[in-house]
């Protein structure tokens, strides 16, 4: 064979691909033309083994104003003249590389994604998995994480409105880093991804094109870990003051007819943005890497075409107004060049002046092999589910109390003030609902709405039961934003898994994305965009299946919105959509079960149609002005929902939760899905029996919202200050515990 096994290795291609791509050619690919194919044939480029698979998603409703997979963000139009564009992508290779960094232009990235389409990014929100912060590498991925996205949000004057943390020792020097944007633009006037107009000039606006981010997307994104070596030139360096100036500039271009269309330089760099554009467009490109501008001399056209440099631009302009277009770039200080055109042949030419170093057909580049794996339900898994939960010991009535406190200082359910403090939640006067509730809630100016944002997934539940983990990533998401008072409308998600050539792997992304698209059509929440991250491994352990979601609510009055902080003296409290439920399933893959009984196992499930009843009962009760607060019941379980709700409104709260002859901690600590924390005024109990019994929910009497203590008489009697304090300290005494 020509090329050697340590070239196909560096650029993530196999033997057979390698002989595949020159079977098609009909002859051997240049240097260039190989990295080109390594970077678009990659699993992150060509997602060669979920794409078969993401055809199950819904993608449609009469708010849906993009096609999947065709541009660069999905959008939803929500009257009024506007459209909210929204995407999540992963940085996590790169963040457990060089976390400040790999975090910031994770941030970067998908910042681009929104106003590449002539959107204003109005919230970011984030996802994140580490490791135990008990050990110094993940508290040092940990903390410059955190502080990589605060940096770059906070220079670009986004709020960061929302997210989650969890902490699992599958994720021990493997983060998961999912970075999520949201913009607002007129739907008439989205700016396309393609390609167009023989003749038409290609430009590249921004930043200068180094030789940070080679590999990026074949190496770091489509291996396992420990076969990446770790050299720090494979991260991009970000620069989030240029981006601010992109942002403007581009939003600018937006407005004028000048531009056929526009596309930020991400994974694979030109190259990338260069071919899929063309594609789109059914058009040749033509890119003379002798005019793209350089900071580094000597650089090759196989490192011009495959740098990953951050804050770059492809602009497709209408030909006549390519100085229209300079001096605008130049108004803003931003350099742009010519360094292509738009043909009509269907290739993509890549010139050194006038030798050309690559030339293949597009639709060659972007239709690599699609890969299905022989896979079924692993013995291990079956005997995980059969686990006797209901055999282990029941919390004793005495240490109820001390379990509680204790559940609250989990770095997984404890406060993140710790981190959205760091972040400017409040930047561009949206923010109505910030970090720290169900659910982020922003005002949308000029109009009564506003809309809700959400992030969410369980991973641990999703190894335990991978179709029901992520058919119950779908639903808490859901249900979050029914807490906000919003009704769910699209969702986009970013799909972390391990090595997909394993059986067991490809089983779960499987079914986990089988469970996902299920809960989309029960709960009619279309996907619109997303982002697939595989060979999440570390020493051949692969992370917990986490499908992140993230998914957008609508209000259409924003004074209607709701919280999850108790409110009122004397409010009644309530369980909707509660019922009995067994340990194997109330426990399996609770916090409780980990940390008071050491195992992850059981298994988890969710009845859909009980859920879609739940959340239209709940938000008709918000609408009609009969809840004053909701909460998700979800990890830590009931008593530290009832917890939460306290703490959030500096009320306590008395009644009975428990009742025998259930078990104690199915009923306090299990995380049965389908469950939300209600509150009413005194007297309108009937309304609210009512209400449910329409729907179908079941519903019960907790107790009363009074006092500075949380009361469960026989069980939990404790001063509200004594919950607050270990919630709020959980996570920063994990933090200084191993220093």
């Amino acid at each position: 064979m020509p090329v050697s096994r340590e070239v196909l290795d560096e650029i993530a291609l196999s033997e057979k691909e390698y002989q595949l791509i020159v079977q098609r050619l009909g002859r051997e690919p240049t240097e260039v033309e190989l990295g080109m194919f390594g970077s678009l044939w990659s699993e992150h480029c060509g997602y060669k083994h979920s794409k078969l698979l993401l055809r199950r998603f819904p993608s449609r409703s009469r708010r849906v104003r993009t096609k999947v997979g065709e541009e660069n963000a999905g959008a939803v139009d929500i009257g009024d003249g506007l459209a909210v564009v929204m995407k999540i992508e992963s940085h996590n290779h790169p963040s457990a590389i060089e976390p400040f960094q790999g975090a910031a232009t994770g941030v970067g990235g998908i910042v681009r994604d929104i106003f590449t389409m002539g959107a204003r990014p109005i919230a970011l929100l984030n996802s994140l998995r580490f490791g135990p912060l008990e050990e110094p590498r993940n508290r040092y991925l940990f903390e410059g994480v955190v502080g990589g996205i605060a940096s770059y949000g906070n220079c670009l004057g986004i709020p960061d409105v929302g997210g989650e943390v969890y902490f699992s020792p599958v994720y021990s020097g493997n983060p998961l880093v999912n970075a999520m944007c949201v913009g607002l633009a007129d739907p008439k006037k989205l700016i396309s991804a393609r390609a167009g107009g023989a003749g038409n000039p290609v430009m590249l606006v921004g930043a200068d094109t180094g030789r940070d981010g080679l590999h990026g997307a074949s190496g770091l994104a489509s291996r396992t870990f420990e076969e990446v070596r770790e050299l720090r030139s494979a991260v991009q360096v970000g620069n989030p003051f240029l981006e601010k100036l992109l942002i403007e500039a581009c939003l600018q271009l937006a407005e004028t007819d000048w531009i056929v269309g526009m596309q930020d330089l991400g994974a694979a760099g030109l190259t990338s943005a260069s071919v899929e554009s063309a594609d789109r467009g059914g058009v040749g490109i033509e890119i003379d890497v002798l005019r793209v501008p350089r900071r580094e001399e000597g650089m090759t056209p196989y490192e011009v075409m495959l740098s990953e440099s951050q804050e770059r631009m492809l602009v497709v302009v209408k030909r006549g107004y390519e100085e229209k277009v300079r001096e605008l770039f130049q108004r803003w200080d931003l350099r742009c060049d010519i360094v292509g055109q738009v043909t009509t042949d269907g290739l993509v030419r890549v010139k050194e002046g006038n030798r050309v170093v690559a030339e293949l057909p597009t639709k060659l580049l972007v239709n690599p092999p699609l890969y299905t794996v022989e896979c079924r339900k692993p013995a291990w898994l079956t005997r995980l589910q059969k686990t006797e939960l209901d055999q282990l010991d029941d919390v004793a009535p005495a240490k109820v109390g001390d379990v509680l406190l204790q559940m609250l200082a989990f770095p997984t359910i404890a406060s993140k003030e710790w981190i959205y403090r760091q972040y400017d939640h409040q930047v561009q006067t949206n923010t109505v609902i910030g970090p720290g509730s169900d659910a982020g809630v922003l005002r949308v100016k000029g109009t009564k709405k506003a809309i809700a944002l959400t992030t969410d997934a369980n991973g641990k539940y999703c190894y335990l039961d991978p179709y029901q983990g992520g058919a119950m990533a779908v639903a808490e998401a859901a249900r979050n934003l029914i807490c906000s008072g919003a009704e769910p409308v699209a969702l986009t998600n970013c799909l972390n898994f391990g090595n997909p050539e394993k059986p067991d792997i490809y089983y779960q992304l499987k079914e986990c994305i089988r469970g996902m698209a299920r809960a989309c059509r029960v709960l009619k929440v279309p996907v619109i965009s997303g982002n697939v991250s595989l060979f999440n491994e570390t020493r051949g352990r692969a992370v917990y299946p986490t499908p992140v979601v993230g998914m957008l609510g609508l209000l259409a009055d924003v004074e209607k919105r709701c919280s999850l902080g108790f409110s009122r003296e004397g409010d009644e409290v309530f369980l909707l959509g509660w019922e009995e439920s067994t340990a194997s399933r109330a426990l399996a893959g609770s916090e409780y079960l980990e940390k008071f009984h050491g195992t992850v196992a059981g298994r988890p499930a969710i009845d859909l149609e009980q859920e879609r009843r739940l959340q239209r009962c709940c938000l008709r009760g918000i609408r009609a002005g009969l809840v004053r607060s909701a909460h998700d019941c979800s990890e830590g379980g009931l008593l530290v929902a009832l917890a939460e709700c306290s703490v959030a409104g500096g009320l306590g709260f008395e009644g009975e939760v428990w009742g025998a002859p259930a078990r104690r901690d199915v009923a306090l600590f299990g995380e049965a899905p389908s469950r939300i924390v209600v509150t009413i005024e005194p007297g309108r109990r009937g309304e609210l029996v009512a209400l449910a019994e329409s729907e179908g929910v079941p519903v019960k009497m907790l107790g009363t919202v009074g006092g500075q203590r949380l009361v469960v008489p026989g069980l939990v009697d404790l001063r509200l200050s004594a919950l607050e304090r270990a919630w709020r300290g959980g996570l920063e005494a994990a933090l200084t515990s191993g220093k």
